[in-house]
């Protein structure tokens, strides 16, 4: 399956991830795993014992309240002009409803901030948002706390259609493609990708969430971090064919899959013409050393 660009494909260049909800079992338990392991703290306390976490300063990164697992929500901050606004207008045209984001995902706004919410077509919510402040990310030693928030990959029993929404509507483009058409890398800025959709046979949750480290010295002081914190690496380190990324995988303790990745592929779409790339289905593409697979990661080919 050849997935297409149509649409507002292209129409965002400087848009990143900004915030990710989940769900989870034991919010103090995950909490506690986050300041631990990836340096985060409380930023807001939330009512019926909900946290928001993040850097110390600057915009927060993750929301945990109780629950079965699950993802509640992911955002966007939208640098591009007009870009929150051009949003809301292509989603109205294409039929996805959208109200103004709750003031409390605006925190460390710069200027008037603002924001939509919409959801996705698997009816998870998905928040865009003007600027904020980020002054708590790279600002610590990169072998014991990461330097931002990335990427997010969304699990999905779609695939075209979630790209469909994501490229033609809201104005991602297509870095990469698996040539079965179940995985696909969208970029919104000079990165690689900044949103990922694989399938995984069941839609609305997520595959995985991941955070820069600086250079392929941190992965060695990552996993022996992680195996001085009692913290299993369940994949890697490795290095991804989409994106040419170094990668190295744990679990936080509700079972969400984190990366730690550096060296992504850049684009540069103002000097240069892409084509989306299609890579073959097998173990080798996903991880170039070895093929050797996660227990959780599949590929429909083998070779």
């Amino acid at each position: 399956m050849v997935l297409a660009e149509r649409g507002a494909a292209g129409s965002l260049t400087r848009t990143a991830v900004s915030h990710v909800g989940f769900a989870v079992p034991d919010v103090a338990a995950t909490a506690e795993f986050h300041r631990r392991v990836l340096g985060m703290v409380v930023h807001d306390e939330l009512p019926a014992g909900g946290l928001r976490l993040g850097w110390g300063s600057g915009h927060h990164v993750i929301e945990l309240v109780e629950g079965d697992k699950a993802l509640r929500h992911y955002g966007f901050e939208v640098r591009d002009p007009d870009g929150v606004d051009g949003i809301a207008r292509r989603l109205s045209a294409a039929g996805h409803p959208t109200t103004d984001l709750d003031p409390a995902y605006l925190d460390a706004g710069i200027g008037p901030a603002r924001g939509i919410a919409t959801v996705d077509p698997h009816g998870t919510g998905v928040h865009f948002h003007t600027a904020v402040e980020r002054q708590g990310e790279a600002t610590a030693d990169t072998g014991r706390r990461p330097v931002k928030y990335q990427h997010i990959t969304l699990a999905t029993d779609d695939v075209e259609a979630v790209v469909a929404f994501f490229v033609d509507v809201v104005g991602f483009r297509i870095s990469d493609q698996l040539d079965d058409g179940r995985f696909a890398w969208l970029r919104s800025d000079r990165d690689h990708h900044t949103l990922a959709v694989v399938n995984t046979g069941a839609g609305g949750d997520i595959d995985h969430y991941s955070y820069d480290l600086a250079e392929w010295e941190d992965f060695k002081t990552w996993c022996d971090r992680l195996t001085d914190e009692g913290v299993d690496v369940t994949w890697g380190p490795g290095r991804h064919g989409p994106g040419n990324n170094l990668f190295v995988f744990f679990d936080d303790p509700a079972g969400n899959h984190i990366e730690l990745s550096a060296e992504m592929e850049k684009f540069h779409d103002d000097r240069a013409t892409y084509a989306p790339r299609r890579w073959e289905p097998i173990p080798h593409t996903v991880n170039l050393w070895g093929g050797q697979l996660a227990s959780w990661r599949k590929t429909s080919g083998s070779r």
